[in-house]
């Protein structure tokens, strides 16, 4: 299946939707949210002496830029939701653009680490590899890309009011690498947890030198 641009569009702007309908209700029910494992996962593959320059890739009300920010890194925030973004800057004092996963301007070479934390699961299968290669771009040398995404098997559609793509590890594996990404690590969330309660699929890539 092949979606066309009216039909990208529709899926951007009704996840974004979603999202901005309900951003006080998303604020209220994730800010205590402890992601602490998957923040220490991008930072200790991050090669060089901190701070480093950290993109956190659809950054929500601003949770975990102010984790990062507090950490002595310089954080900058990538939202599509309008009220996400403001929530952001007013959260964490950082730096927040408003972007839209599926038409992102990003800089060059200028990240050291890009967080997205329950964030690439909205982009749609035949985009990802486009959108992968941007984040690939806007990495230094070495960077890191850390996700975190619901897995599934390899399912994509509308749920409740969000589009999604919900793929298992194979999959994304095969994805990330033809992107040119090198696998560092995984894992499922929550910790500590049977594997049928743990809805979460953590991974973190470097960025491999292209010739």
């Amino acid at each position: 299946m092949t979606l066309k641009a009216e039909e990208l569009a529709r899926i951007a702007g009704g996840t974004l939707e979603h999202y901005e309908q309900s951003a006080a209700g998303f604020w209220r029910g994730t800010r205590d949210h402890d992601v602490s494992q998957n923040i220490a996962e991008l930072l200790r593959h991050i090669e060089g002496e901190p701070p480093y320059t950290i993109l956190d890739l659809g950054c929500g009300p601003g949770r975990d830029l102010k984790a990062f920010a507090a950490l002595g890194h310089v954080a900058i925030g990538l939202e599509g939701a309008p009220s996400f973004v403001a929530m952001a800057r007013e959260h964490s004092g950082c730096e927040v653009w408003q972007q839209d996963f599926l038409a992102l301007d990003l800089p060059r070479a200028r990240f050291d680490g890009v967080f997205a934390n329950a964030a690439l699961f909205h982009v749609p299968c035949q985009e990802l590899p486009r959108v992968l290669a941007e984040l690939h771009a806007a990495l230094k040398p070495r960077g890191v890309l850390f996700s975190s995404n619901p897995h599934g098997r390899n399912e994509e559609g509308w749920s409740r009011g969000r589009y999604g793509a919900f793929h298992d590890l194979e999959t994304w594996r095969r994805f990330l690498t033809a992107a040119g990404f090198e696998e560092l690590s995984h894992y499922y969330r929550p910790p500590d947890l049977p594997r049928a309660q743990q809805p979460w699929l953590a991974t973190a890539w470097r960025s491999r030198i292209r010739g």
